[in-house]
């Protein structure tokens, strides 16, 4: 993605900014999701703290939009899955609604809008990767193979692995990232841990966290 913000969009004004989680009170959920993207060839998976929830087997708190993400090269298949919808790109406070592919080139994070509610129902992060490899936004160094970063549910939902999803969540440990991490840290195996401390200590020096785990 290119770090240059394309022209033009909706900056969001703070009132805009404060009914935003109204239009994503009819979001769907991960089994939805699921639903709509069956059979398709791309690796994709649920993200953020819906998916340390399918970790951990069980919805443990509200969410408030639902995530996902997929390589970028692969998001023309996922958007055809979508018909009647239209994908707003979104980045520094600003939404460009209906993105050609030159706004969708410049940022990475897109939210599928029902136009006939106005409401959003998805929020789809298209990743960086080298074919089959994922290479983390925060660090392109980390380069992980799709086989091994998504894991599923017993029927069938991808998300990603606890650890990233917990690396992400890291930079700016909300309370709800911090509530996140306390809850599922002690689901994860040593392997899992460790490798999140390896990851924190190269991507957030001196993290908190890497003291508890």
């Amino acid at each position: 993605m290119s770090e240059q913000l394309p022209s033009g969009g909706i900056e969001l004004s703070p009132d805009e900014i404060e009914v935003l989680p109204a239009r994503w009170s009819s979001c769907w959920t991960p089994k939805e999701v699921a639903q709509q993207l069956a059979g398709i060839s791309t690796p994709w998976y649920v993200a953020a703290g819906w998916a340390l929830d399918l970790f951990r087997g069980k919805q443990t708190r509200t969410h408030g939009d639902i995530e996902i993400a997929i390589p970028a090269g692969s998001f023309p298949e996922a958007r055809h899955r979508f018909p009647g919808y239209v994908f707003d790109a979104v980045g520094s406070g600003r939404i460009w609604e209906d993105a050609t592919p030159e706004v969708l080139a410049a940022v990475h994070q897109t939210w599928l809008r029902d136009p006939a509610t106005g409401n959003y129902l998805l929020d789809v992060f298209r990743e960086p990767h080298d074919g089959d490899t994922w290479i983390c936004r925060r660090d392109e160094r980390i380069r992980l193979p799709y086989s091994d970063i998504v894991h599923h549910t017993q029927d069938g939902i991808p998300y990603l692995a606890p650890e990233l999803v917990l690396l992400f969540k890291a930079k700016h440990a909300r309370r709800k990232d911090q509530t996140d991490f306390e809850a599922t840290v002690p689901h994860m195996t040593s392997a899992q841990r460790e490798t999140l401390a390896e990851l924190l200590a190269r991507v957030h020096p001196g993290h908190p966290w890497i003291a508890d785990l």
